[in-house]
């Protein structure tokens, strides 16, 4: 497939999640960012205040999908951050060597790193 295909592929599974938790209290969909690292990518999931113990990742085909829990105060008088649960899935924008996600979390910051299937590798020619 190519890119806006795919792109649209996923605006289409991240509507079609929202759309299912709309009656569901306290869904919620955190952002994510896929970055290219040449023989890398990485994703960049935003889950700030989710319980580490609650992440959990799971990588099926061509797409991972993360799921994860963050409690609501229990003295809340004014709510504006969403609680509850999320599950996102996300489609690789490239082929990825399955397995190969290794998982920190940082500064409220899920990062995922995942092996390239075919690497990009930048070569430089020399003139001479």
């Amino acid at each position: 497939m190519n890119e806006p295909v795919l792109a649209r592929l996923q605006q289409l599974m991240t509507l079609r999640e929202e759309v299912e938790t709309l009656g569901t209290l306290g869904a919620w969909t955190p952002p994510a960012d896929w970055v290219d690292e040449d023989t890398h990518l990485r994703l960049l999931l935003d889950v700030p205040g989710v319980d580490p113990e609650s992440l959990e990742m799971h990588e099926e085909g061509g797409a991972v999908t993360v799921a994860g829990r963050r409690e609501a105060p229990a003295r809340l008088l004014h709510g504006e951050r969403p609680g509850g649960t999320f599950r996102r899935t996300l489609t690789f924008p490239e082929a990825v060597v399955p397995g190969s996600g290794e998982a920190q979390l940082a500064a409220g910051v899920l990062s995922v790193r995942f092996e390239k299937r075919h690497p990009t590798i930048e070569v430089t020619t020399r003139e001479g």
